[in-house]
């Protein structure tokens, strides 16, 4: 029986076909369109069947830690100031002040004008600074502004940017043109990690979610993420299911591991879990770290800490003891 070819060797001829699928718009397109379609049905059952798997009570602890060491600790708002980042910064080094065992989260994410007051402020801690970036969250503005923008927060320290892709372009089938928006962001990031936003709320369809997400791939996403936290629906777990195979797929197909993040909507500790499930089965247990998943929830944090007094106190704790806000 003929050997089968080393794995390395395989490696190398998907990286060539992928290198390939984005030599110009027509193989682009051909390799978009030629991706298995998505079955809503089965997708959608499989996601509520996933959502009801119930975990061990020894294991809630470490769900609960785990998901706090994950979250993007998130301000975005136009009355955004110094001494709120600051503040929020405050609490992602310390969540949980009574319990210095609590983890950190796993990021800040501010606006760009923001960023050096962020890096400032987590010096030392090893928390990640993001910053959103490309005309958040529209989008709409030419390239050499989004750019402008983007080199912006990587000189004032950002380690992490988040961009938005443009929807209008994808949806018109401009693909090529979005695959070279995203590689010419990642070339300004420098050193700093890309999560490119799909905003899977204005995609309309799976399929879409589905080319999208390997669209950003191909372009050198670090991560793909669902949603600015703008526009509804925002994440949700058959999108997030769809983006956990594409990673899946990729890193099958290259042997390279990138990231997914949800955001928008996910604000307690059963809905955390229920990604956290989602992510173990469909992607796999390497993806349970921050490295490689995060949650775009910063509500999400104040019912983590009040589960996590309950498990740890044997009873509840209300949102009186622990700030939420």
């Amino acid at each position: 029986m003929a050997q089968s070819p080393p794995l390395s060797e395989l490696t190398e001829l998907a990286m060539s076909e992928l290198a390939d699928a984005i030599r110009d718009d027509r193989s682009l397109r051909r390799f978009l369109h030629g991706l298995p379609g998505v079955d809503q049905v089965g997708l959608e059952q499989r996601a509520a069947g996933l959502a009801t798997r119930s975990i061990k009570k020894g294991a809630k602890r470490w769900a609960i830690d785990t998901a706090i060491s994950m979250i993007d600790l998130t301000t975005l708002e136009g009355a955004d100031t110094e001494g709120k980042v600051r503040a929020l910064c405050a609490k992602a080094r310390h969540p949980d002040p009574e319990r210095p065992d609590t983890p950190q989260v796993a990021a800040v994410c501010v606006y760009s004008d923001m960023a050096a007051t962020a890096v400032r402020a987590l010096d030392g801690t090893g928390i990640q600074v993001a910053s959103v970036a490309t005309a958040f969250p529209s989008g709409r503005s030419a390239l050499a502004v989004k750019l402008a923008d983007v080199a912006y927060a990587v000189a004032a320290g950002a380690d992490e940017i988040d961009m938005v892709i443009d929807r209008g372009a994808f949806l018109a089938g401009r693909y090529g043109q979005v695959v070279e928006e995203i590689q010419a962001v990642k070339a300004a990031c420098g050193d700093a990690h890309l999560k490119v936003i799909l905003e899977t709320g204005e995609l309309a369809t799976y399929d879409n979610v589905r080319r999208a997400s390997w669209l950003a791939l191909l372009a050198g996403g670090d991560f793909i993420k669902t949603s600015t936290g703008k526009v509804s629906p925002a994440a949700t777990l058959p999108v997030t299911h769809l983006m956990l195979q594409a990673v899946r797929n990729w890193r099958d197909s290259t042997g390279q591991l990138r990231g997914v993040k949800p955001a928008g909507g996910i604000r307690n500790t059963k809905d955390a879990i229920r990604y956290l499930v989602a992510v173990h089965e469909i992607a796999g247990p390497e993806w349970l770290t921050p490295k490689l998943f995060r949650f775009g929830a910063s509500s999400l944090l104040g019912d983590l800490l009040m589960q996590r007094h309950t498990q740890l106190d044997g009873h509840y704790s209300g949102p009186d003891y622990v700030a939420v806000d």
